[in-house]
């Protein structure tokens, strides 16, 4: 399949525009080899996320946890560190396949990178890895949004031909702040409205509910009225594969238990980053890796 030049996601508008169809598919060729039987291409491709679980063992996530708390110590205040506006406590460390061996093996995995392929019926590469962190009694929440809003407007992504990873280091429990999506919202394109100022990315990933980006209101409730919200939770180990144009969000922690999560965005290789569709410069490579 092709993709056109044309832009057929168009965001950041001066006013609230209608919501769009989608007119990309989400499983790029069914009958694609990989490690996903047919019913669950099928049931990523109606819901726009597939969950499984011991994906990572004990191992893995100790590895993965330790090799956190190195890096953390080693960079300090480098900018791929967020920090919580509250406490200073870290939120989210960007780039981590980059800084950590370990973690590049992992997600070269089939069971990882091998999804994102079949899904996406394309080679890939590594659109952007992070790791978020919501510490107990202080993690910041992440309010609704599209990936894929965010990655065609400022990074320059054409289509939702990617997809995000996201793997829990430990538990996601109903309580402690766990990803909601909405099913089926990946199948609609929500605009958002304003201007994109220039160097808002370093607002936009330590604001609970930013000012550039976030839906309206009313087009998040009426996707949640069609679709319900799903609440994803499951044992550290556990996987979420969700497509890059999902309505997501997350509440914050105020529990004693963390809610560590380790994430990677694949991209097709055809669907490399262009110029920013709605910004005046891209974002840096920390956050949006150019293949």
């Amino acid at each position: 399949m092709t993709i056109s030049i044309a832009d057929t996601y168009r965001t950041r508008l001066p006013e609230v525009s209608e919501v769009v169809t989608r007119p990309d598919p989400t499983v790029w060729n069914d009958q694609a080899p990989g490690p996903l039987t047919g019913r669950q291409l099928a049931a990523y491709g109606e819901r726009g996320f597939h969950t499984a679980q011991s994906v990572l063992g004990d191992s893995d996530i100790a590895r993965c946890l330790g090799e956190v708390d190195s890096v953390t110590r080693r960079l300090g205040d480098d900018e791929r560190i967020v920090r919580e506006r509250s406490n200073g406590e870290v939120r989210s460390v960007f780039a981590i396949h980059q800084l950590s061996e370990a973690i590049a093996e992992i997600f070269a995995r089939d069971e990882i990178a091998g999804v994102a392929r079949q899904i996406l019926d394309d080679d890939v590469y590594i659109h952007q890895s992070r790791i978020n962190l919501k510490p107990g009694f202080s993690g910041g929440p992440f309010y609704w949004h599209s990936d894929f809003e965010t990655w065609h407007a400022e990074d320059g992504m054409p289509a939702p031909r990617a997809l995000s990873v996201s793997l829990a280091l430990t538990p996601n429990y109903s309580s402690n702040g766990a990803l909601m999506i909405i099913p089926g919202s990946h199948k609609r394109f929500v605009p958002c409205v304003g201007e994109t100022p220039e160097g808002y990315h370093r607002e936009s990933l330590v604001s609970y509910r930013p000012a550039f980006g976030t839906p309206d209101e009313a087009d998040v409730t009426a996707l949640a009225d069609e679709f319900g919200i799903d609440l994803i939770t499951g044992p550290a180990g556990s996987a979420l594969y969700f497509d890059s144009n999902c309505m997501h969000a997350s509440s914050g922690n105020i529990t004693p238990y963390p809610r560590s999560n380790l994430f990677v965005v694949f991209n097709a290789v055809s669907n490399a980053l262009r110029e920013p569709f709605a910004a005046a410069a891209p974002r840096p490579d920390h956050l949006a890796h150019r293949a």
